[in-house]
C-alpha cells in the first residue's frame, strides 16, 4: 500500500480588476464616431464642398466655376419645378433597359463559354475585339441603324455593359476551384444546374464586381450619348439637360445636372450594391 502524502490546501485569494490593469479599454466618443463608415464619407464630402466653395469665391467667375451655394440653389429650383426629376427619370428608364439587356446577354454568353469550348473561344475572341472599343465610338453607326431615339442609346449601353460583365463573370467562373466543381459533379450536377448551384455562388464576388463596372460604364456612356443627341419626342435626359443649360450659359444649372448625376451614382453604389454585398458575399464570409 503506497503512502499518501497530504498536500497543504491551495488557498486562492480573490483579486479585483484593479490588480490586473486595463483589460478592455473603452472607446472614446471620437473613436466610436470614427469607426462609422458613413460618417467618414460624409466628412470627406463636406471637406470637398468647403474647398469647392472657397475656390469658386476666390475665382469669382460664375461662367467658369459657380459656387456650391449657387449650384444648390439651381439644383433646388430644378427639383422644385420638376425638370430635374423628369430628366433623371428619362435617363434611368433608358439605363434600366440597356443595363438589363447587357447583363442578360453577358450571362448567356458566359454560360455558353463555361459549358462549351466553342463558347469559350467565341467569348474570348469577341471580348478581345470589342471590350477595348469605346461605346461612344459606335454612336454614328447606332444613329444610322436605329435612328435618333432610344434605340441608339440602348445599343451603345448594351455594348458598354456586355463585355465588362461577361469578362468578369467568366474570370470568376474560371477561378472556381476544382474541388467545388467535383463536389457539384458528385451530386450529379452538370451543365446549367452546375452553373446555377456551384459556379455562380462561388464566383459571385467577381460577378458583382463586373456588375459594378458595367453600371459605371453604362451610366457615363448614357450621359455622353445624351450630350450628343439624347432627345427623343421632344424630351431628353440629364445629358441633354446639361447640353441645353450650357447653350444658355446657365453654368449653375450645368453643375446642378452634374450634381444630380453624382448623387444617383452615390445612391446606387452605397445603397443598391452595398445592400447586395451585405446580404451575399459579406454574409457568406467571402469578403471582408
Amino acid at each position: 500500500m503506497s503512502d499518501t502524502t497530504l498536500r497543504p490546501e491551495v488557498i486562492q485569494t480573490p483579486r479585483g480588476a484593479q490588480d490586473f490593469g486595463i483589460v478592455a479599454k473603452p472607446l472614446t466618443i471620437f473613436e466610436r464616431l470614427y469607426n462609422q463608415v458613413w460618417l467618414r464619407k460624409v466628412l470627406l464630402i463636406a471637406v470637398l464642398i468647403v474647398v469647392w466653395e472657397i475656390y469658386a469665391r476666390h475665382l469669382d467667375n460664375e461662367l467658369l466655376v459657380p459656387t456650391f451655394s449657387a449650384t444648390i440653389t439651381a439644383w433646388w429650383d430644378g427639383m422644385s419645378s420638376g425638370v430635374l426629376p423628369e430628366r433623371a427619370w428619362a435617363s434611368l428608364q433608358v439605363l434600366a433597359i440597356g443595363f438589363t439587356t447587357g447583363v442578360v446577354l453577358a450571362g448567356i454568353l458566359t454560360v455558353l463559354a463555361i459549358t462549351t469550348r466553342i463558347g469559350t473561344d467565341f467569348l474570348e475572341t469577341m471580348t478581345a475585339m470589342f471590350n477595348p472599343l469605346p461605346a461612344i465610338a459606335l454612336l454614328p453607326l447606332a444613329l444610322i441603324w436605329f435612328g435618333l431615339g432610344v434605340g441608339s442609346l440602348v445599343f451603345v449601353l448594351v455594348h458598354s455593359v456586355l463585355w465588362a460583365v461577361a469578362l468578369n463573370t467568366h474570370a470568376g467562373f474560371r477561378g472556381v476551384s476544382q474541388t467545388l466543381r467535383m463536389v457539384g459533379r458528385n451530386y450529379g450536377l452538370s451543365g446549367l444546374p452546375l452553373v446555377l448551384k456551384i459556379l455562380i455562388p462561388a464566383a459571385f464576388p467577381s460577378i458583382l464586381a463586373g456588375l459594378k463596372i458595367g453600371w459605371a460604364f453604362a451610366w457615363r456612356t448614357l450621359i455622353a450619348a445624351e450630350l450628343v443627341f439624347g432627345v427623343a419626342s421632344g424630351k431628353g435626359g440629364l445629358g441633354w439637360y446639361i447640353f441645353e443649360s450650357k447653350n444658355q450659359l446657365d453654368i449653375p444649372e450645368v453643375f446642378a445636372g452634374l450634381l444630380t448625376i453624382i448623387m444617383i451614382g452615390l445612391l446606387v453604389e452605397n445603397v443598391v450594391f452595398r445592400t447586395i454585398e451585405n446580404r451575399t458575399v459579406r454574409r457568406w464570409g467571402m469578403q471582408q
